[in-house]
């Protein structure tokens, strides 16, 4: 209740208390729920229904070494080369290695890969130089999302919180400076706080061990090829909980999502390149290997670039990616939701090009952790798109997302396995006594549109100084004002998710500013040179502003 309704304030529901939280349900989280369910009373929170994650969304496949023309140092080279020099050894040979042993876990929960011959069929994709991509036709991450939700659904030891959406994350510092109490010897992480859609309340939720498995912010760019989800959730929560965020200024952009009027951020894979397909002008002529010897097969950040260039240079809304070359069979039996989607569109890509421009795809930084999942926070977990391992260094290479995912998860689960659970306080409960309903909620929408659209004309493929310091003035104007709404008045989905893609719009902003060179994913016309000497970019919190530090509303 807030003070407006002029009634007595509702008794709060006590914490909700388990032994793991898990904030998303993607292929991280949900992989996570289920190796820790054995030990564990796990709850699986998720803002939406528990499909709509960027997960399902993934088309080509799963990189991992299976075929005995294959190794795990090519592999590794491959991923070094695509990372331009900042990829993590030890993450890459980790998650590398690690592979093989995720997907034959995926097969053994009923994952229907695709076979050939009694085989696991294996494609090839842009920056790879084998085939190793383990793939469910073009539709992998539907199909093993679809598996593992079932899974999920029927462990009696997960809870799934459809509808929730993370507020904060709970810690001993901040219980100490609203209690002026010392909660801990060392900060922790307590638990967090989530709206409830369905009641509209804030829900307070405990746990030793909490994972950030929230996924990307694609959202935070005009054209993206994420869900709505895509907003950043766990990178800004961890920030403002005092964790180090690790090469923000490194945002994927897939060279081919769908170029039509009525097509939302649908992707074109891959495996389309990998398979034969050609990028080509609107005249046909051919225009990838003028730009890289490995022409379109060159990594994602190459040819994100040659279209950009050549769409600019010519006046071009698009550029088309043809696979009309490949037999109907092939393209029928390789790429069904590709052709099927197109074809409801009008567009036979059996007999013609597809229309295709780059959007925003992938954060290959975020929050710092360690090979267990580890963060700057005790009890704090951060895998999958949202967390910053090494592995992906300033560009990722194509489909080892989704087999970090599942490497983590297994390394979290473990590391949590081996911690003894301790005494946890008592959490208080969010409190609204002096907030009231917004009274101007296009504020919000305005402001989210305000955002999305600098930030893919200042903070897109190509960059300059003059571009992020507009886009950083502009970041500071919106902070002011949506702190404003977030301290007076009841807390709304829309609120939270503009709330945390401004934060991570500001640290994507202050990364690309710090890093006086052109690498990998970030190309500056200002510094256009790669630099001898490589390094991360790591931002620490400090001197955070005061309300970050309040739990209850001021």
């Amino acid at each position: 209740m807030t003070a407006s309704h002029e009634t007595l304030p509702a008794v709060p529901p006590p914490p909700l208390q388990f032994d793991v939280l898990i904030v998303g349900s993607g292929l991280a989280g949900l992989s996570a729920a289920l190796l820790l369910a054995p030990k564990h009373r796990v709850a699986v929170i998720t803002k939406r229904a528990v499909h709509e994650g960027s997960s399902g969304w993934a088309q080509g496949g799963i990189a991992a070494v299976w075929s005995k023309d294959d190794s795990f140092e090519a592999h590794v080279d491959d991923t070094l080369v695509a990372g331009a020099g900042l990829c993590d050894l030890d993450a890459t040979r980790f998650v590398v290695e690690q592979a093989p042993q995720a997907i034959a876990w995926l097969q053994s929960m009923g994952v229907p890969f695709s076979e050939e011959a009694g085989q696991l069929h294996l494609t090839r994709e842009g920056g790879h130089s084998a085939r190793r991509i383990v793939h469910v036709t073009d539709a992998t991450g539907a199909a093993v999302q679809r598996t593992l939700i079932e899974r999920v659904r029927n462990t009696p030891s997960i809870t799934l919180f459809e509808n929730h959406t993370l507020v904060d994350l709970i810690t001993a510092d901040k219980l100490a400076a609203i209690n002026d109490a010392d909660y801990s010897a060392a900060n922790q992480c307590l638990g967090l706080y989530a709206l409830d859609e369905v009641t509209d309340e804030v829900l307070t939720f405990q746990a030793p061990h909490t994972i950030l498995a929230t996924g990307g912010a694609g959202k935070v760019y005009l054209y993206t090829t994420n869900p709505d989800t895509a907003t950043g959730d766990g990178i800004a929560a961890a920030w403002r909980a005092g964790c180090r965020a690790q090469n923000m200024e490194f945002i994927q952009f897939h060279p081919t999502c769908l170029y039509h009027p009525h097509a939302k951020s649908f992707l074109i894979s891959e495996a389309v390149r990998g398979e034969g397909g050609r990028l080509l002008l609107p005249d046909g002529t051919r225009f990838m290997p003028g730009h890289d010897a490995r022409a379109e097969l060159a990594p994602r950040d190459v040819v994100a670039r040659a279209i950009d260039f050549e769409m600019k240079k010519g006046g071009f809304d698009c550029v088309y990616l043809d696979i009309s070359h490949q037999p109907l069979s092939f393209l029928m039996e390789h790429f069904p939701n590709i052709y099927a989607r197109c074809l409801e569109l009008g567009i036979d890509i059996s007999k013609q090009p597809i229309p295709v421009v780059p959007a925003a795809h992938y954060t290959c930084g975020g929050v710092v952790a360690d090979l267990s999942g580890r963060t700057d926070l005790q009890g704090l977990y951060a895998i999958g798109e949202t967390a910053c391992s090494g592995l992906h260094g300033a560009n990722r290479l194509a489909s080892n997302s989704l087999v970090e995912c599942m490497v983590f998860a297994q390394a979290t689960a473990k590391a949590i396995n081996e911690v003894a659970a301790g005494h946890l306080p008592e959490l208080p409960a969010w409190d609204e006594s002096r907030v009231s309903d917004p009274d101007e909620i296009v504020v919000i929408s305005h402001n989210w549109d305000e955002l999305r659209r600098f930030m893919w004309d200042y903070v897109g493929i190509v960059r300059t100084n003059k571009r992020l310091e507009r886009a950083a003035h502009r970041i500071t104007l919106l902070q002011s004002e949506i702190h404003e709404f977030y301290a007076r008045f009841h807390v709304t989905r829309d609120l939270l998710e503009l709330r945390n893609l401004v934060q991570v719009a500001d640290l994507i902003v202050r990364s690309a500013q710090a890093r006086k060179e052109s690498r990998g994913l970030h190309f500056s016309r200002d510094y256009p040179d790669m630099l001898e000497q490589v390094s991360p970019t790591v931002l620490t919190p400090s001197n955070l502003p005061q309300q970050h530090l309040n739990l209850s509303k001021t």
